[in-house]
């Protein structure tokens, strides 16, 4: 009795298989087989290998493999989700939601100390930067749905307006992404950055630039040292022509202004009267919508922005 012979097909998928089989094994499988004889499996033995040798990557010599791969893995993984545009949510880890706010309050007021109270009262008054910023994430997340490509969010990931940003795209079911940064004082990513999306820093200068590398917009709410420093670079990438023109939005005119007196740099000549033009200031979610949709025809109507936009 002769055995039936497999079908072509079979056959045309197992040749397939070997034409593009691996002729070695992956680092991966190396390492997840590899077991070192009792001798040398100690902490003292370098029979390690080089990729999986926590301490040899941890040497000095290899910052600038550590720099590298700090590069390369948040490129990778948006690469493969499909991220490519991105508007950056900056402002201070220290503005609480509005009901944490009220509850300081409350605790400084039974407390009766006056400058605590006053510290609470202006706690207050700044957690509507929250409110607002959590607004104006959810509005991104929801209204780029629809656009060939959408937009999301990203934070420095912790806590305060950070958290803000995150929050609001995740209550309207979207994605966002969080780059912490590892601290003196230890920061948590806050509960609300999509897991796959939450990434972790050494380097400040590396998580900057993955702050713009996808960005199409800065939206900075009041902020300390860290938020000054984000937004001050930015700007200056853009003053100089390193960096393409991006929308910057200034939430809250009256905190930046006094914040920053923009008209006594123009006068003693520290700036250029026409960079005050490099950022706008805006006071709601709404505005700061209205600002982007103005730039880039979010808002226009199909024929204006689709595929016959060159022909009108």
């Amino acid at each position: 009795m002769t055995t039936p012979h497999k079908p072509l097909t079979d056959h045309r998928s197992e040749a397939a298989i070997e034409l593009t089989a691996r002729n070695f094994p992956s680092a991966q499988q190396e390492a997840q087989a590899l077991r070192p004889a009792s001798r040398y499996a100690g902490p003292e033995s370098a029979y390690r290998l080089a990729f999986t040798d926590e301490a040899f990557l941890l040497r000095e010599e290899l910052r600038p493999v550590r720099m590298q791969l700090e590069l390369l893995k948040p490129e990778l993984v948006q690469t493969e989700r499909g991220i490519e545009s991105t508007i950056v949510i900056f402002g201070s880890a220290r503005i609480q939601s509005p009901e944490a706010a009220h509850a300081t309050l409350e605790s400084a007021q039974a407390g009766g100390d006056e400058a605590a109270l006053r510290r609470a009262l202006m706690q207050v008054e700044m957690s509507r930067f929250y409110d607002e910023a959590r607004r104006f994430a959810a509005l991104v997340t929801e209204r780029s749905r629809t656009l060939e490509t959408p937009i999301y969010v990203v934070t420095g990931g912790g806590p305060g307006i950070m958290e803000a940003g995150n929050r609001g795209a995740h209550e309207v079911g979207g994605q966002s992404i969080g780059l912490n940064i590892v601290l003196p004082h230890e920061q948590e990513p806050n509960p609300y950055i999509t897991p796959e999306l939450c990434f972790q820093f050494h380097y400040f200068a590396l998580r900057k630039m993955h702050f713009l590398m996808r960005s199409i917009a800065l939206v900075c709410f009041p902020g300390g040292f860290g938020t000054l420093d984000e937004l001050f670079e930015t700007m200056t990438l853009v003053q100089t022509g390193k960096s393409r023109r991006r929308p910057i939005l200034l939430f809250g005119r009256e905190f930046w202004t006094r914040l920053i007196n923009f008209d006594w740099l123009i006068e003693t000549g520290m700036i250029s009267p026409g960079d005050v033009h490099l950022f706008h200031f805006v006071e709601s979610a709404e505005d700061a919508w209205r600002c982007l949709a103005d730039h880039y025809g979010f808002d226009l109507p199909e024929t204006r922005t689709g595929e016959f936009a060159d022909y009108v």
